[in-house]
């Protein structure tokens, strides 16, 4: 296989020092801190500000073409099917953790609610109820549920045990498919997808982990979060 050497570059990730020099051929790689990579921006430091930055901005361009151009009765369904995904893009990759990144992405929908006449004026919660909305935060929860759900079931190219194990100890409450809960030292790891969703994934109920399918498991979120226990799990 040929390369074309002037799009290789070079990134150094994590705390080593020692941050050698490579060469392809006779041409020396430029060593970057930042690149995309299928429309995911990974950064040396492994920290998301730049993806949700890009998110937003995308986003952003989009709600606002809306805005001008489409009259207000029929923008959340274009708010659900071109600027929606902007913001959950592989969004188990590049979850936000820290509450500016968090703020920022919240941002969008947040605006996109003030648009609607009928609404425009209600506090963002009571917003998202009338239009039978959820939380940017609580889609990404329930998204990283879904995810895990088919790992566990054989339903996701991912195999268990590349981030899982289950729980060896069998006399905790709860349901039969708890997962291990590992140590970790470091912020960015705490994160991670294999990290983040255990405490919540070992909080469901048996029902709701043993659902006879993928679409019944989908469901139980749904009921959870009309009942408000859904945010006991976060």
């Amino acid at each position: 296989m040929l390369f074309n050497v002037g799009k290789c570059n070079v990134m150094h990730i994590g705390n080593c020092e020692l941050q050698r020099q490579y060469f392809m051929g006779n041409q020396k790689l430029e060593v970057v801190h930042q690149e995309e990579d299928l429309g995911v921006v990974i950064s040396s430091d492994l920290k998301v500000s730049q993806q949700c930055q890009q998110a937003y901005n995308k986003a952003s361009r989009i709600l606002g073409l809306i805005n001008r151009t489409i009259e207000y009765r029929h923008i959340l369904r274009l708010y659900k099917s071109l600027v929606r995904p902007h913001l959950e893009y592989s969004i188990s990759a590049w979850t936000p953790h820290y509450s500016k990144d968090k703020v920022l992405i919240e941002k969008i929908q947040r605006r996109f609610t003030r648009m609607i006449p009928s609404v425009h004026n209600l506090p963002y919660e009571v917003r998202l109820k009338k239009l039978r909305l959820w939380s940017l935060e609580d889609r990404r929860v329930r998204a990283d549920l879904i995810k895990v759900f088919k790992i566990v079931y054989g339903l996701s190219s991912v195999k268990f045990d590349t981030f899982f194990e289950f729980s060896p100890c069998s006399w905790t409450r709860g349901h039969s498919l708890k997962l291990n809960k590992n140590r970790v030292r470091t912020d960015l790891r705490q994160h991670f997808f294999s990290e983040r969703v255990i405490n919540t994934w070992n909080k469901l109920d048996n029902d709701t982990v043993c659902a006879s399918s993928f679409i019944c498991f989908k469901r139980h979120p749904e009921k959870l979060h009309k009942d408000e226990s859904f945010h006991r799990l976060l």
